[in-house]
């Protein structure tokens, strides 16, 4: 019996299943998914319209001229990895490859290749989230919202984070810790203006508008992050300067008051969030008058 030809593999699952998946110029009629078994894996043929993305995708931007760009790969050598989908009551809902589903509208084609898995909301979500959380070209804003969502929406701890995406714990806070950066910030380094190591230097400076400020300087002046962390210093010099000069001004208006109120001469030392009153007074008719004052008798 004859060998029947094969067809190109290309790369991603091809070495997996053993089979090739419908190029992007194939005409699929079919209104229903069409079942191909592939050495043990069942793959479908999915209307697009049935397909919804997957609400909890990490991934906020994506960029065109990458989807045109993978769709005429596409066009040209086929799909090489199908999407995983999961049933839903209306359809299946994406669990990974919203990259490849938005290439095939792109194309316009009427169906795509798929691999469903059963699993429940809470799977589907986690699942959807790691996959694109271990893709290199994922940025550190859709990133740390990520891993934001996983621990928030299905109470896990950085640990359980950390071990499920195989990175260190210490990438996991880090990632985390972004989260607490100022919109136009975030802005900055979800398009690549500033690096993740700018973003953890930044957060440094306590107060928001000066990292503001610091960041557009950053920007403007295309600083590196060593110089980024001169600039800091200086936000964070200004900032111990002024609280300094802050509490100065403090000390020495309790002083004057104080000082009117008791009718003597009154010094208001400080250290840290300690200190000490010293309230002068000029003989014992003066010392009963300060008691009298604080409404205690000799």
């Amino acid at each position: 019996m004859a060998t029947p030809p094969k067809k190109n593999l290309g790369r991603g699952l091809g070495s997996l299943i053993g089979g090739g998946i419908n190029r992007a110029n194939a005409e699929t009629p079919a209104a229903q998914p069409a079942t191909t078994t592939v050495i043990g894996l069942t793959l479908l043929e999915i209307p697009l319209g049935q397909i919804v993305p997957n609400p909890r995708q990490p991934r906020r931007e994506f960029d065109d001229a990458a989807i045109k760009e993978l769709a005429e790969s596409i066009r040209s050598e086929g799909l090489m990895q199908p999407v995983v989908v999961r049933k839903i009551k209306d359809g299946f809902e994406l669990i990974a490859g919203e990259r490849r589903f938005r290439a095939f509208k792109h194309l316009g084609q009427k169906t795509i290749t798929a691999r469903i898995l059963e699993a429940s909301d809470h799977s589907s979500a986690v699942l959807a989230l790691i996959e694109n959380l271990q893709r290199a070209d994922l940025n550190p804003v859709d990133e740390a919202l990520g891993v934001a969502s996983l621990m928030r929406d299905f109470s896990l701890t950085q640990e359980s984070v950390a071990d499920r995406l195989g990175k260190p714990r210490a990438t996991i806070a880090n990632l985390v810790r972004l989260l607490q950066l100022d919109r136009e910030i975030l802005g900055y380094l979800s398009k690549g203006q500033i690096s993740t190591g700018h973003a953890k230097v930044l957060l440094a400076i306590e107060n928001a508008a000066h990292r503001v400020q610091a960041v557009r300087r950053v920007v403007e002046q295309g600083l590196s992050v060593r110089a980024t962390e001169a600039l800091v210093k200086t936000f964070v010099s200004d900032k111990n300067k002024n609280r300094k000069r802050t509490e100065k001004t403090v000390v020495e208006d309790v002083q004057k008051r104080l000082g009117s109120h008791l009718a003597a001469r009154v010094t208001v030392t400080r250290k840290g969030k300690k200190g000490t009153i010293t309230i002068a007074y000029e003989g014992d008719d003066d010392l009963a008058r300060l008691l009298e004052k604080f409404g205690i008798r000799l």
